[in-house]
Parts: C-alpha cells; structure tokens; sequence
C-alpha cells in the first residue's frame, strides 16, 4: 500500500514538474511583432464551387485583382507586412505575377500562359472572367496591364517581406526568378521565401541561401517529431532551421504553445507561420473570416499567413 501512494506521488510530480516545463504563462512573452502576410494581395472573394472561381464572383465591395500591384499596396496600407504572390515563366522568359497555369478563367486570353510573351500578357485584361452570374462583369476593364512582372513586383513593395510561390513544378523557374531579381538589383535575404513544388524550392535555396523556404514535409515532419518529444522540452532536429507551418485549429498540440513554444522555435532558428491548411498543391491557405482571429495569440509574434486581407486584415487594424 506504501509503494502504490509512493509510485502515486512520483507519477504527480512527475506531471506537475512537466506541467511547468511547457506553462506559457511563465515562459517570458516573446519579442516582435506579428508578420501578416497577405496572399496574393488583396484578392476578390469567391463562392465555394468547382472549376474556375473567377465565375463564382462572391459579394465584393472592393475593386482589387490578386496578384496585381494596385492590389499588393493596398494590401500594405491595410497592415500588412508582407505578401505572397504566385509566380510562373512567360515565352520569352520573363516572370510574372499569376495565379493560373492558362488564361482562359480570369483573363480574356487562353492558352499556357508559359506560351504567351510579356507583351502579349501586359495587353490582356485580368479582370476579364470575373463574374457573380455569367452575366454580370464588374471588373472588366480595371486589369488591362495588370499582369506584372516579378521585377514591378520588388520595386512595388521595396523593404516588405515577400513570399514567392512557384505555380509550376519546374526547377528552371528558379533560375528564372533569380534572374529577375538581378534584374531588379536585390538580393535575396530573409525578407524573402519560397513556397511551391519541393525540387523548384531546393534549387531557389541554392541559388539564394539567405533567404528561406518552406517544405511542407519537413514541417510536418517537425509537427510530428514535437508533438512525441516537446513535452521534454527538447526541440527535435527536425524542427531545426526551417519554417513550420501550424494549422490554427491544431495548435493546441504544440508543446507549451504559445510563448514557450515560440521561444522554443525561437532559439532553434525556426520560422513559425499560422495557417487554416494547405491547398492541392501543398501551399498555405491563410485565414478567410474574421471569426478565425481571437485563435491567433495576442503576443505571437510569427507569420499570420491571411487568404482575405481586405476584411481580416481591416478587423485586425
């Protein structure tokens, strides 16, 4: 009966003692503010549905086209921090800012648009396809031109944090890109990241090496490795050096979340961005509705990777 009371009192201060080890109210709060990065800019908001959501035009009170520039600084007027922009090659080379593999959704032009040249890009309307009823087409006219380049991109957003993401899985695109920021006279730094197809984001990692990336499987595998040993308080290698993504309805599974853990991440030299999930693809879904923000942390301090910036990114202001 003595040993049963006794193995009782270790096993409870064994939990108190790990109880304390991952509390957040007494790890110290971390430092910095919240990144919110606004995907694509300001983008329309579309009705659930298959196909071409350009057709599916959901109630809209703004004038934007995502990936555009006037879209991209109104992004930044409204807080945000940083954007993230989908990238591809055209004919002759170049890259530019958008989203679709072919015209013929949001454009009034069809085809790849890898077989259209810059000029032939710049003289469409990228607010040609959006519609709320097939009949109806508010924004035709407002993105004639507004297909930029990856060069009007960087000049635009100056000192911002950027997010690039290959729509293709192609690893040249990255030596196109790189080549577009020559053109631009930056160099790539930690204000700048990658998200796309795994070998196009390995090879943009070692044409710019001071800039990050994010591998879906290695944040899962960092997920994964914490949640079995973060209790410890040890950091797994493989949460070591990159950026994990949390999807904001699991966050709870992250040992001491949130300041400890954000310290934690901190002092491995990780990257933590706050998603909703994750695409077909595998890219970062941001936040779509206000009602998601009391979820996010008053003190995080990471990226707030946000879908709908016109109307969260105003509630967060």
């Amino acid at each position: 009966m003595k040993k049963g009371k006794l193995l009782l009192l270790a096993l409870a201060a064994v939990a108190v003692i790990l109880s304390l080890m991952n509390a957040s109210w007494i790890a110290p709060e971390p430092q910095g503010a919240m990144t919110r990065i606004a995907n694509r800019g300001i983008a329309q908001p579309v009705r659930p549905g298959e196909g071409c959501d350009a057709a599916r035009l959901g109630e809209s009170d703004h004038p934007y086209i995502e990936n555009a520039l006037a879209g991209l600084r109104r992004a930044a007027s409204l807080g945000a921090r940083g954007v993230a922009v989908d990238v591809q090659p055209t004919a002759d080379g170049r890259m530019v800012a958008f989203r679709d593999p072919t015209l013929d959704c949001r454009t009034n032009g069809t085809g790849p648009v890898a077989e259209r040249t810059l000029a032939q890009l710049k003289a469409l309307d990228a607010g040609w396809g959006y519609t709320p009823d097939g009949e109806n087409f508010p924004l035709r006219g407002r993105g004639i031109g507004a297909i930029p380049t990856v060069e009007e991109v960087l000049q635009e957003l100056g000192s911002s944090n950027i997010v690039f993401n290959f729509v293709r899985a192609e690893p040249g695109d990255a030596d196109l890109l790189m080549a577009a920021f020559r053109n631009a006279g930056v160099e790539p730094d930690g204000r700048i990241g990658f998200v796309g197809d795994p070998a196009v984001v390995a090879r943009m990692q070692t044409l710019a090496p001071e800039a990050w990336a994010f591998d879906r499987a290695a944040s899962e595998a960092c997920r994964d490795a914490y949640f079995a040993t973060g209790w410890t308080g040890i950091v797994p290698d493989q949460c070591r050096g990159i950026t994990v993504a949390l999807d904001l309805e699991q966050r709870w599974r992250n040992w001491g979340w949130p300041n400890r853990y954000l310290k934690r991440m901190a002092d491995a030299g990780t990257r933590v961005m706050l998603v909703q999930g994750f695409d077909a693809n595998g890219s970062p879904v941001g936040l779509t509705d206000v009602a998601q923000l009391p979820l996010v942390p008053r003190q995080f301090n990471g990226m707030l990777w946000i879908e709908d910036m016109h109307d969260v990114g105003r509630a967060i202001r």
